[in-house]
């Protein structure tokens, strides 16, 4: 199984934190990165090979994450010179890119099982799987339902259900076979364009942990958690087994960022971590 992990944005709502660190490496707890836990759980869900696409502050990412090896992974990279969008970085490597891949952000935390959203899209056939996520938006008035000039109904202070995104797709590359390598594709457009030519995406609806770090609040938030969701998040880590990162051994590709000869590819990037 193979996971591209969208780690290209700049983190401009979790400054300053992100002033001089890459949003997907900034510290969880007292040991570990955002993307050190999520390529942990990447390799437990039985995934071999991940493709991250970089932009800002990429260098740090490829120094820390090398080719992979430490977490049993095969890590190649695609570089995004200028910004792509959410699904845009995916075109410029989809030609070395299974039939059927997960897709996700590099800055999320949650316990969703990775191989599972790819085994429902693989058995949908749909074009693209998002993984949900139920929310609530309770409202603080008393909602009116007005018709040419008349109170038609009225409900206080309702609260309202919805589902949003997790982050997390399923994604076939039949999906991506319209666009244009190298022009800006975000989630909403590939979306709305399923839905056009209907071909709806299929939903993998998840009620477990989810955090999507995106703010300071949420930050501190996961911070303040993580002691506590450390079992929920990485129940295959053993004290005994598992090394910290802080004991990790550091590979040569850490220290030599730019020796991308010591960085192979996994599908969906060259051998120099470029995308074609």
């Amino acid at each position: 199984m193979h996971a591209v992990i969208l780690a290209g944005g700049k983190g401009v709502r979790l400054r300053p934190y992100t002033t001089a660190l890459p949003k997907p490496l900034v510290p969880i707890g007292d040991q570990h990165a955002i993307l050190e836990i999520v390529m942990r759980q990447l390799a437990a869900a039985g995934f071999k090979t991940v493709t991250l696409a970089i932009g800002h502050l990429g260098h740090i990412i490829r120094a820390y994450v090398g080719n992979g090896s430490q977490w049993g992974l095969r890590v190649g990279y695609a570089v995004e010179d200028s910004p792509l969008g959410t699904m845009g970085p995916l075109l410029t490597m989809q030609d070395r890119l299974p039939e059927h891949f997960l897709v996700m952000n590099g800055d999320i935390l949650t316990d969703l099982d990775f191989a599972g959203v790819l085994k429902h899209h693989e058995a949908s056939g749909a074009p693209l799987t998002i993984a949900t996520y139920a929310r609530q938006v309770k409202i603080d008035f008393g909602v009116l339902t007005t018709e040419s000039g008349t109170i038609t109904g009225f409900q206080e202070k309702p609260s309202i259900d919805y589902r949003v995104s997790m982050g997390v797709y399923g994604v076939s590359r039949s999906a991506l076979a319209k666009y244009t390598p190298g022009l800006p594709l975000g989630f909403d457009e590939l979306v709305l364009d399923l839905l056009a030519a209907k071909t709806p995406p299929a939903a993998y609806d998840f009620g477990g942990y989810w955090l999507d770090i995106g703010r300071p609040d949420d930050y501190d938030r996961a911070n303040a958690e993580f002691s506590s969701i450390r079992p929920v998040l990485m129940p295959f880590e053993s004290a005994d087994a598992v090394p910290g990162v802080a004991e990790l051994p550091i590979p040569a590709a850490r220290t030599a960022p730019d020796d991308t000869a010591e960085v192979p590819a996994a599908a969906g990037a060259q051998s120099d971590g470029r995308a074609a």
